[in-house]
């Protein structure tokens, strides 16, 4: 029997991985998304490998790849929750900016 590999495998651990990125350059919503994803992807890969084990090779990648995009969620949620509290510390956007040109000009002087 030739063994193959899980199809979705290689590209949820990209996702998880770039999902660690864009929860620091997203305010953590573009991790939520991409860990999202690539959970949905390793969880149908699972359960292809579940169905058949001897077909494929590739199962630990998929794991690691679940593992990831888990660590990720977490993190992205955590840093959501981080915003939307300063949020609502400073008093929305226009509070907050006002209180970073604040900072500037005590910065500045």
């Amino acid at each position: 029997m030739i063994q193959k590999k899980l199809p979705n495998a290689t590209l949820s651990l990209i996702l998880g991985i770039i999902s660690f990125i864009a929860c620091c350059l997203t305010s953590g919503f573009g991790g939520l998304i991409l860990s999202g994803i690539a959970l949905v992807l390793t969880n149908k890969d699972i359960k292809r490998y579940n169905a058949a084990p001897e077909e494929y090779i590739n199962y630990k990648e998929v794991k690691s790849a679940r593992t990831i995009a888990i660590i990720g969620l977490v993190l992205a949620i955590v840093i959501v929750l981080i915003t939307i509290v300063a949020l609502i510390t400073f008093g929305g956007v226009e509070g907050y900016k006002e209180y970073m040109e604040e900072l500037m000009r005590e910065y500045e002087s």
